[in-house]
C-alpha cells in the first residue's frame, strides 16, 4: 500500500494558504491505482475522520473536487476566523482599559470642581460672576484646543445656530442656577436635589413630546421622590433659596434636552459631541457675561478679592481655585460627552448616577457634612430610584421608524 500526497494548486484563489500548515493526513480509500492519499489541512480542521469513497477512475469526480474544495475552503475560514478573535482580544482589553481610564477621569474631575467651587463660593458670593468665569476658562480651553488643531473646527448654518441658541441659553441658566444652590447648601444635598432630574425629564416629555412613559419607569420615580423629600426634611443646611435653585436647574436641564430632541437638525448636518459642547460653552459665556455685571456688578476689584482673602483664603489661593474650578467644569463635561460617543446613552445614564454617589460621599468626607441616617435613607433611596429609571429606560421598547 502506497502513500501519495496530494497538494491542492496554490494558484487557486479562494484556496491559498497565508501560513504554513500543519500536515494532517485525510484518508480516502480508491479502487485504482492508487489505494489512499493524504493532503495537507490545519489542526484545528472540524473534520478529523477518515472517509471511505468508491470510484471507478483515478481522476476525481467533479462532485468530489467540489467537496474537497469547499473542505478546505471551510478550513481556512476556521482558521481565519480564530485569527480573528485572537487579535480581536486585545483589542477589547485596550478599548475596556481606555473607557474605565476616562470613567475614573470623569469622576475624579467632578470631585475636585465640586470642592473648589464650594469653597470658592463660601467666601466669594456671586455665583453670576463665578459661572461666567468658569464658562470663560472652558472658552479659552475651547480656542486653543481649536487652534492648535487638536480637533477640528465645526462649520455652522444659520439653522443649527438657532437650535444651539436655544440649548445654550437653556444650558446658561441651569449651570447658574446649580452654581447658586451650591452656594447656600451642602453639596450632597444639592446633588441629591439634583437626582429629581429623571422625574422632569418624564413629565416635560409627556407634555411636549407625547411620549408615554412605562409602568415601569413611573415605579422608578416613585423612591425618587420619596428619597428627595426624606432628605430634605432632615437636611442640616436646608434653605428654600437653595432647594429651589436645585429644582429650577434640573427643571432647565431636562428641558434642554427635551428641546434638543424637537427641534433638532438634520442629520446630516449634525455635529459631533465635542464641537456642539464646545459651541454651547461659547455662547453660555457670551450671554453670562452682561448679565452677571446687570445682577452682581463687577466683581474682581482689589476691594472684593481683599474681602473674600478675609474669609480664609488669599487672593492668590481665591485666584488658583476659581481657574481650578472651570478647568475642572469644562474638562469633565467635555470627558462625558467623550464617552457617550463610546457607549449607549443608558449606560452612561447609569455611569451618571454612580458619578453622584462618588460626589456625594467625597463632598462629606472632605468637609465633614454632619448627615443623619434619616437623611442617609433619603439620599440612598433617591439614587437608587435613578438606577432602576436607567434599567427601565432599557427595557422600554424603542419607537418604531415609519
Amino acid at each position: 500500500m502506497e502513500i501519495s500526497t496530494f497538494y491542492m494548486s496554490p494558484s487557486t484563489p479562494f484556496l491559498k494558504p497565508q501560513k504554513p500548515l500543519n500536515q494532517i493526513f485525510f484518508t480516502c480509500k480508491l479502487n485504482a491505482p492508487f489505494q489512499h492519499f493524504a493532503f495537507h489541512r490545519p489542526t484545528n480542521c472540524s473534520i478529523h475522520k477518515t472517509c471511505t469513497t468508491s470510484i471507478s477512475s483515478p481522476s476525481f469526480s467533479s462532485f468530489n473536487r467540489n467537496t474537497y474544495r469547499f473542505a478546505l475552503l471551510k478550513v481556512r475560514a476556521v482558521t481565519g476566523n480564530a485569527e480573528e478573535s485572537e487579535g480581536s482580544k486585545p483589542r477589547e482589553l485596550a478599548q475596556t482599559l481606555q473607557l474605565g481610564a476616562m470613567f475614573g477621569t470623569w469622576y475624579l474631575l467632578n470631585i475636585y470642581y465640586n470642592i473648589y467651587n464650594k469653597q470658592v463660593l463660601k467666601i466669594f458670593p456671586f455665583p453670576a460672576t463665578v459661572t461666567a468665569f468658569q464658562f470663560g476658562c472652558g472658552t479659552m480651553l475651547i480656542l486653543f484646543m481649536w487652534g492648535f488643531r487638536l480637533h477640528p473646527k465645526p462649520k455652522i448654518s444659520k439653522s443649527q445656530f438657532k437650535a444651539i441658541f436655544l440649548l445654550a441659553a437653556v444650558h446658561t441658566l441651569g449651570n447658574l442656577l446649580t452654581n447658586i444652590s451650591l452656594g447656600r447648601v451642602a453639596i450632597s444635598f444639592t446633588h441629591t436635589i439634583k437626582a429629581m432630574e429623571p422625574f422632569f425629564t418624564v413629565l416635560l416629555s409627556s407634555l411636549f413630546l407625547a411620549e408615554r412613559p412605562s409602568l415601569w419607569i413611573v415605579s422608578s420615580l416613585i423612591p425618587i421622590v420619596g428619597g428627595v423629600a426624606l432628605a430634605s426634611m432632615t437636611e442640616a443646611s436646608f434653605n428654600w433659596i437653595g432647594f429651589g435653585s436645585a429644582m429650577a436647574s434640573n427643571l432647565t436641564n431636562q428641558s434642554r434636552n427635551v428641546f434638543s430632541k424637537k427641534f433638532m437638525v438634520k442629520e446630516e448636518e449634525a455635529l459631533d459631541n465635542i464641537n456642539l459642547f464646545s459651541i454651547i460653552t461659547i455662547i453660555s459665556f457670551i450671554l453670562l457675561v452682561p448679565v452677571a455685571i446687570l445682577m452682581e456688578g463687577i466683581k474682581f476689584t482689589p476691594s472684593y478679592l481683599q474681602f473674600a482673602a478675609s474669609q480664609g483664603l488669599n487672593v492668590r489661593e481665591l485666584c488658583v481655585r476659581l481657574l481650578l474650578a472651570g478647568f475642572c467644569l469644562h474638562t469633565y463635561q467635555q470627558v462625558s460627552y467623550m464617552i457617550l460617543q463610546m457607549i449607549s446613552p443608558v449606560t452612561h445614564a447609569v455611569g451618571n448616577c454612580v458619578k453622584r454617589v462618588v460626589v456625594i460621599v467625597s463632598s462629606v468626607i472632605f468637609f465633614q457634612t454632619p448627615v443623619s441616617p434619616i437623611n442617609s435613607l433619603g439620599t440612598a433611596l433617591a439614587l437608587a430610584g435613578v438606577f432602576l429609571y436607567s434599567r427601565a429606560k432599557r427595557l422600554q421598547p424603542k419607537p418604531k421608524v415609519a
